[in-house]
């Protein structure tokens, strides 16, 4: 948070946009593959190529002279008379220079994010961090919630990877959670509402980002809450809906199935999306908020 506001205070650019590229950099840091481990502070990357310049004969260049001879982002920020892409402070200046071609307003931020990246979907992401941090003013946003209270009469097993039939062989991504109907259906993270509405599969459902990049996915619901809408920012526990049973047909189509929820979780790497089992998160948040309640 120290290096957010000490960027902020030197370039104009809001904190919290700065904060959101980092973490999405983050999360998808696995992905990179010429990348090792960042000095522990930021990891806002840049390829060998952006940092010390395409025609530059020595792509792991330090050299902050030659670096700008040919053109490359790398820039000494620290003060140690190197640019490295691999210090911390190096990298979010060098990033803060690359946003200050375009301007530090909204619009400007993600036309700077689009020619950074080249995908919309980054640009989407990267702008729900930054409203979430936004929204509660710090990065240490941890915490999660089982998806139905504790108390409500429910039930579940690992459902991940069976088959399923309604509209063509597929396999089942997620964990049923079986409830009553209407049984309040909460939101397990911090994040921010990226759908909601009507899937033929899915039913009524939502769809929240969490600051991990993990997509999360409540569907078959009897209906929303009244104040939850599309970009909207969540917390642990926050009301979403209710349990139902939603889905395999045209909007409004419900009873092909028991009440429940169907509970899903994606990943995003920066390139693509897939589904994971949630099964053992779900058995996590629901013990934790057991011996919480037991406290």
């Amino acid at each position: 948070m120290q290096l957010y506001k000490k960027t902020e205070a030197a370039t104009g650019i809001p904190w919290h946009y700065i904060a959101a590229v980092d973490q999405y950099e983050r999360n998808v840091r696995l992905s990179r593959k010429d990348l090792p481990d960042p000095d522990g502070a930021i990891s806002i990357y840049f390829s060998p190529e952006q940092w010390a310049g395409a025609a530059n004969p020595n792509h792991e260049d330090k050299h902050p002279v030659s670096i700008s001879f040919f053109g490359g982002a790398g820039i000494d920020g620290n003060g140690n008379r190197k640019a490295s892409r691999f210090e911390g402070e190096d990298a979010l200046q060098a990033f803060a220079n690359h946003v200050l071609k375009y301007g530090t307003d909204n619009e400007n931020f993600r036309i700077a994010l689009w020619e950074y990246y080249h995908r919309d979907k980054a640009v989407g992401i990267i702008m729900g961090f930054a409203k979430v941090f936004n929204e509660f003013g710090r990065i240490d946003l941890e915490g999660n919630a089982f998806p139905v209270p504790y108390r409500s009469n429910h039930s579940y097993k690992n459902t991940w990877g069976d088959a399923r039939g309604w509209g063509g062989r597929r396999m089942h991504e997620g964990t049923d959670i079986f409830a009553g109907y209407g049984v309040p259906v909460r939101a397990t993270s911090y994040g921010i509402v990226e759908m909601k509405g009507w899937n033929r599969f899915g039913g009524w459902r939502i769809g929240i980002r969490d600051l991990n990049n993990n997509y999360h996915y409540y569907a078959h619901m009897s209906g929303f809450a009244k104040d939850i809408n599309v970009g909207d920012v969540v917390e642990p526990g926050k009301l979403i809906g209710g349990v139902g049973s939603s889905g395999y047909g045209p909007p409004g189509t419900s009873g092909k199935f028991p009440p429940h929820l169907h509970y899903g979780m994606y990943k995003d790497n920066g390139f693509t999306e897939w589904a994971f089992d949630p099964f053992p998160h779900l058995r996590k948040w629901e013990r934790l908020e057991k011996k919480a309640k037991q406290r």
